[in-house]
């Protein structure tokens, strides 16, 4: 097996491993309901925002639900990982506000780190944008 067909299947890997493991994140908070938006939309408040916290709640379990799974799919992937990058900087600035230690912000940085470089790399070979929009990849 050559290189680059190696490095596309790793591609492959990490990318529907990380998008599947984000959209079972989400998943649970999309199914909680507005009680559960509104505590995960609270967040917003270290941003200022003191109100329309379900509805922030609400964006973020879709970021991470849709994200992950066009995340994984690798269709739509730039945009997906652009939200999902805003989502991991605000899971990393809440945690860094109420002082948790890198034992518990370290997920957020690791997924910011990795969605972040991912908005570089694309959505590689063995994607839906690479057989539905390969001018756009």
């Amino acid at each position: 097996m050559n290189k680059e067909k190696l490095l596309n299947i790793g591609w492959l890997i990490l990318r529907v491993g990380i998008g599947i493991s984000i959209f079972l994140h989400g998943l649970p908070k999309i199914m909680g309901g507005s009680e559960t938006w509104a505590m995960v939309g609270s967040t917003m408040s270290n941003f200022g925002i003191d109100s329309g916290h379900a509805f922030w709640g609400l964006i973020a379990a879709l970021a991470e639900t849709v994200g992950g799974l066009l995340f994984a799919l690798g269709f739509l992937f730039r945009p997906a990982a652009i939200v999902l990058t805003g989502t991991m900087i605000v899971a990393l600035i809440t945690h860094l506000s109420m002082g948790d230690n890198f034992m518990v912000f370290g997920h957020a940085l690791d997924l910011l780190i990795v969605f972040a470089g991912s908005i570089f790399i694309g959505a590689g070979k063995y994607s839906l944008d690479s057989k539905l929009l390969p001018k756009i990849v």
